[in-house]
């Protein structure tokens, strides 16, 4: 391995060595003496240094041959001995070289790797800072929408109060009105069974009447068939005639106070006919009530059907007063008629 540079002492102690070795100290012998090393430019450059500092002559050997030989052996094994170590520094550096290689190639492998993990980080650390502030501005909205929710919340919280303070109230009106509800329907059915019976009582004592009315009908048919066997004979006895006659004018005047008593009974079906005609038009406005009723509560419209079925009854009751005073006011235009046979 060459060497890097070249020093005058060095030149100078290779001149020496091959002076005193009885050899010209040359320029290619000084070259070779030094391991080959250095430009010959070089060498002769000191080599003509050193002699103009011997005053342009070249030294003689002053020394004893067995001193010459002495230096020479020394010199040699000096030479040896350096070669040995240079050999091993050599072979040192080589391997410190074969090593340094070894370790710079592991070393770049490793940079590459440490920049492609760098890379890598790199990227990883801009996809979690992606991330991150993806996720930042997610959790910014949720928050918005967290506030957003907790203002609804607070808003149905409080219609919920309200709706709750409400229910309550329509929940007080309600019993309230099923209170007065019961009461209407307690004092409606109390009205409508005093009703009833008042009406199934008048109605007992009508039909009681009208039974005598018929049995005193049959009674006046008997009287007119008897009268009209009575009147046949007329023709043949003017004075019995007359005494019939008289007989009859005696029973009319005896029947005035029943036809009298009829009408009575009549004026009555009629004033019973104006209270049930009453009763229909409070029932027809008890049925708007309870129409209107029906709306807040459903359960009023059995209690509705019941009324009408009721009022059927009590329509029922006055066709049936109707027919009865039909009935009379026949038997009275018979009666009326019996007179004039």
């Amino acid at each position: 391995m060459a060497r890097t540079g070249l020093y005058k002492s060095e030149v100078k102690k290779a001149r020496d060595y091959l002076l005193s070795q009885g050899k010209r100290p040359s320029v290619d012998a000084l070259r070779i003496e030094l391991g080959n090393t250095g430009s010959k430019t070089t060498i002769h450059k000191y080599l003509k240094e050193l002699e103009e500092e011997d005053g342009g002559q070249s030294p003689k050997a002053s020394l004893s041959d067995t001193l010459q030989d002495l230096v020479a052996r020394l010199a040699a094994q000096l030479q040896a001995e350096a070669d040995v170590q240079v050999a091993a520094t050599l072979t040192q550096a080589h391997e410190a070289a074969e090593v340094a290689a070894t370790e710079i190639l592991q070393l770049r492998r490793d940079k590459a790797e440490l920049e492609t993990k760098l890379r890598d980080a790199s990227a990883a650390s801009k996809v979690e800072k992606d991330a991150h502030e993806q996720t930042y501005s997610l959790l910014q909205d949720l928050k918005t929408t967290k506030h957003g929710l907790e203002l609804q919340l607070s808003t149905l919280h409080d219609r919920l109060s309200e709706n709750e303070q409400h229910r309550q109230s329509l929940e007080e009106k309600h019993q309230h009105a099923r209170e007065a509800l019961e009461h209407y329907r307690t004092s409606v059915k109390e009205q409508r069974d005093q009703d009833l019976r008042r009406h199934e009582q008048q109605l007992q004592v009508l039909q009681a009447e009208i039974r005598q009315l018929r049995q005193d009908a049959i009674v006046k048919q008997d009287e007119v068939t008897r009268l009209n066997q009575e009147g046949a004979r007329l023709v043949a006895d003017l004075s019995h005639a007359k005494q019939a006659q008289y007989e009859s004018s005696s029973r009319l005047r005896q029947l005035e106070p029943k036809l009298e008593l009829a009408s009575a009974y009549e004026q009555r079906c009629r004033a019973l006919e104006e209270s049930l005609e009453q009763k229909i038009a409070e029932s027809s406005g008890l049925h708007i009530q309870i129409a209107d009723l029906l709306q807040q509560l459903d359960a009023i419209g059995k209690q509705h059907n019941q009324s009408q079925i009721e009022l059927a009854a009590l329509q029922a009751q006055l066709e049936t007063h109707k027919s009865l005073s039909a009935e009379l006011q026949s038997l009275f235009t018979e009666h009326g008629r019996l007179p004039n046979l």
